[in-house]
């Protein structure tokens, strides 16, 4: 009876151990079972943050890199066109000093025995060179009219007048086909002097042996300060476009006198 109630003892003992156990073993995997998907959740959340921190942070894609075009080659110069020549102050009025007139005036006679072209003759032709060196022909301009004045001498009041007054018609004689051409007995290095300081545009001729002035009969005995000298009349030439006199302006008046030789194109 003993050994059978020891037995029966050690077998209740044994079940409630095993139940024990298993109530033991459930409450493991039940915890385990709630405590897993917390832990899937936080992961899950920390790589979410993550990819979004580095969405947010991630560069922009830059578009495909493609070798740089060459530059398109420089274009042709542009002819330059002519610059209008700044404003200078106005030139003194003509002083006693510079002649105004010649002791001879017929038409077309010279007071060194040349006998000047008249009105309708052949202009003669000549070379001369302009203040920079280049020489010029008159031969040249056949095509164009050409407004020769012959004066007496570079940066004196009268003659600087004249030529400021040229220089300022300019555009008007351009408009006309006509060139203007001035002639004095001063050597190229003073033309360059007086060009520069008045911003002449147009070509200065030097004849230096007055060889041009005599052959256009512009040369001759002149009243200065009252005594008789040697010099250039002030005479303007219009030429037409066939070489021909068209027009001559003897004892010129410098003031103007642009605006009076236009009035002739």
């Amino acid at each position: 009876m003993a050994k059978k109630k020891a037995k029966a003892t050690s077998k209740k003992a044994k079940a409630t151990k095993k139940k024990v156990t298993k109530k033991a073993v459930a409450r493991g995997k039940k915890k385990i079972v709630k405590k897993a998907p917390k832990k899937t959740v936080k992961k899950a959340v920390r790589k979410g943050i993550k990819k979004a921190v580095t969405k947010a942070v991630a560069k922009p894609k830059l578009p495909r890199r493609t070798p740089q075009a060459a530059p398109p080659p420089a274009p042709a110069p542009a002819p330059v066109a002519p610059v209008t020549p700044p404003e200078t102050p106005a030139p003194p009025a003509p002083g006693p000093s510079e002649g105004t007139t010649a002791e001879w005036g017929g038409e077309g006679e010279g007071g060194g025995g040349w006998r000047g072209p008249a009105v309708g003759e052949l202009a003669p032709d000549f070379t001369l060179p302009d203040q920079s060196g280049t020489r010029h022909t008159l031969s040249q301009y056949r095509g164009r009219k050409v407004v020769l004045y012959f004066y007496p001498k570079d940066d004196t009041p009268g003659c600087t007048t004249e030529a400021c007054g040229f220089r300022d018609a300019l555009g008007s004689f351009s408009d006309r086909n006509a060139v203007v051409l001035g002639i004095s007995p001063d050597p190229v290095a003073s033309h360059q002097r007086f060009v520069q300081k008045y911003n002449l545009t147009f070509p200065l001729l030097a004849d230096e042996g007055h060889v041009v002035a005599e052959r256009y009969g512009v040369w001759g005995p002149k009243t200065r300060a009252g005594k008789t000298v040697m010099g250039i009349a002030r005479t303007t030439f219009v030429i037409e476009e066939d070489g021909r006199v068209a027009h001559i302006f003897r004892n010129v008046r410098p003031e103007g006198h642009e605006q009076e030789v236009l009035s002739r194109l």
